[in-house]
């Protein structure tokens, strides 16, 4: 399995410092040295599966037993964001999706610049960042066509990303899966 971008209900059972409450939490990438279904927690995260007084108890024990649920993403009337990468020029473009809802994975990614309408494909990067190269020539507003792994359904973010787009900047479009 890749780099994922899901919500889960979790819990722990195993520790004694676990609630056993499940809570949710996006996933957005495996832990990389571990095999399938071993995700990465944020300290938050492990906080929040523990007893009242027993957050830093089970952050401490590192590796936890976890159950899971997948459940689709649900951010009510907040719409797709593109927070484009530092790392970002006129010849390279990466950018992380947020608050993208449904069933979470994307199958694919395809940056459109408006004056050409070519599909330029996206790959994804790490977790919920995806880059392409940008072909000598091109230029924005760039729109953006992202379709869901399960479903198969296609949103399109139409000049979601200006002519004077700058590393470092957020830019919401007005689509998101509903």
């Amino acid at each position: 399995m890749g780099a994922l971008k899901e919500l889960d209900l979790v819990k722990c059972t195993e520790n004694v410092a676990c609630s056993g409450n499940p809570v949710t939490v996006t996933i957005t990438d495996e832990c990389p040295e571990c095999n399938n279904n071993h995700f990465d927690l944020s300290g938050k995260a492990f906080g929040s599966l523990a007893k009242p007084g027993q957050a830093n108890t089970l952050r401490v024990a590192g590796k936890i037993n976890i159950q899971y649920q997948r459940v689709p993403c649900f951010y009510g009337s907040t719409t797709i964001v593109f927070k484009i990468d530092q790392g970002s020029n006129p010849f390279y473009l990466a950018f992380a999706i947020l608050f993208e809802e449904g069933d979470g994975d994307l199958a694919s990614v395809a940056l459109i610049p408006s004056k050409t309408k070519n599909l330029i494909s996206m790959q994804q990067s790490f977790g919920a960042t995806w880059k392409t190269q940008i072909p000598q020539g091109t230029s924005g507003p760039y729109s953006v066509r992202l379709t869901s792994v399960e479903s198969r359904k296609s949103v399109l973010a139409t000049n979601v990303i200006p002519v004077d787009w700058k590393p470092g900047q957020i830019y919401r479009s007005k689509v998101n899966f509903h």
